[in-house]
């Protein structure tokens, strides 16, 4: 006999008569982007999962019942109920299991910046703004001068723009046009914590970073990230730091369409 999926595991009684235990599954949400997504056709599913499964153990479940899923590369990380799983830990009934595909610039796991040194930490004191960055993810146009006004600030000698646009080739390829798609809630809470890692390392002033999700053409710019601070050498670090740490962890995928052909970068087919 089986109950939810699972086998029935016989135990014996005292006067040595049988009765059935069950071993209860658990039923979990499962969200799937970008690549994933693509090729399950569609972006939730529910699924019904040993009550001892972790990460990779649903992921094997959800594989088998998808066969379209084993060509990609196996999740970077996971989110339950919109926070990320750092360690290990079964799944609960009705959890909502977010599976993050590898993004465009890494693996997806979370950096950290070192540790700054006794000098860096007093000029960070002297510097910090008590303004929160500013974060934007948006499926329309960034404003360059948006992102530019708000880090302008009396006490800034320097500011930093970083634009990134849509070029209209890669690996040899003629670019059509990209589309972006982000995990929303975990995106924005990302980017805001690396703009608080930068604020901590380098005594800047205030700090934007601006990513754009949706369709964009050729030209289009598809990240800003802006930083202000007294002495420009913290400025360029800082502004470094942060679109570095984006693309490796921040939850933003990048599809390129090209004459004859498409692909998510970072999750290419084996």
């Amino acid at each position: 006999m089986r109950q939810n999926g699972a086998p029935a595991r016989p135990r014996t009684r005292r006067g040595g008569r049988a009765r059935v235990w069950y071993n209860r599954g658990v039923k979990v949400r499962v969200r799937l982007f970008a690549s994933y997504r693509e090729a399950v056709g569609q972006p939730v599913v529910e699924l019904p999962i040993d009550p001892d499964a972790d990460g990779p153990g649903l992921w094997a479940s959800l594989v088998a019942r998808y066969p379209a899923l084993a060509s990609l590369p196996a999740p970077s990380g996971y989110a339950v109920n919109d926070e990320y799983v750092r360690d290990p830990r079964p799944f609960r009934e009705s959890d909502e299991v977010a599976l993050i595909p590898p993004v465009s610039g890494g693996d997806g796991r979370r950096t950290d910046p070192d540790t700054p040194d006794a000098d860096e930490r007093a000029g960070v004191t002297q510097a910090r703004s008590d303004r929160a960055p500013l974060v934007i993810l948006t499926d329309g146009p960034i404003s360059a001068d948006r992102v530019l006004a708000e880090v302008a600030d009396a006490t800034a000698g320097g500011i930093v723009l970083f634009l990134g646009v849509v070029r209209d080739n890669t690996r040899g390829r003629r670019v059509q046009h990209l589309t972006y798609e982000a995990y929303d809630v975990v995106a924005r809470r990302e980017l805001e914590r690396i703009a608080a890692a930068a604020g901590e390392r380098w005594p800047v002033t205030r700090i934007a970073i601006a990513h754009r999700t949706g369709r964009l053409g050729v030209g289009e710019t598809s990240v800003a990230v802006a930083v202000s601070a007294p002495h420009r050498a913290a400025a360029f670090e800082a502004a470094r730091y942060c679109i570095d740490t984006l693309k490796l962890t921040v939850p933003i995928w990048k599809k390129e369409v090209w004459d004859g052909g498409a692909e998510w970068i970072g999750a290419e087919r084996t």
